[in-house]
């Protein structure tokens, strides 16, 4: 655990966070400052500062980061309209906490990707 990280925090439960999904190495939880009707973060409880980070140290932690994902999409029922899993990484993207996290968007129509 970062102790400076606010995700990290989350996890060890030292910050509260509305909580949709969870597993062992997972945890997802509702954005606090939504852009969509759902807006849920899904992260990894071990620290990783981007997707490089956990794309080298730990591939398969990625793969469940994904598979939670799906999981709180079918959960919130956006399987049928269909929905955006957004991971920013660096700050160029937007990435905003660096502990790598997954965007579940949905419930409404999106627009487009990226605006000009």
């Amino acid at each position: 655990m970062a102790s400076d990280c606010l995700f990290c925090r989350i996890v060890a439960g030292e910050i509260p966070a509305d909580i949709v999904h969870q597993t062992a190495t997972t945890l997802a939880f509702r954005d606090i400052n939504p852009k969509a009707p759902v807006h849920v973060l899904v992260i990894p409880r071990a620290h990783h500062g981007d997707l490089t980070a956990i794309g080298a140290a730990d591939p398969a932690l990625a793969g469940e980061v994904l598979a939670a994902a799906a999981e709180v999409a079918k959960a919130e029922g956006l399987t049928g309209g269909g929905y955006r899993v957004i991971l920013n990484s660096g700050p160029h993207s937007g990435q905003e906490v660096f502990h790598v996290h997954a965007h579940v968007l949905g419930g409404a129509p999106l627009g487009p990707m990226v605006s000009r």
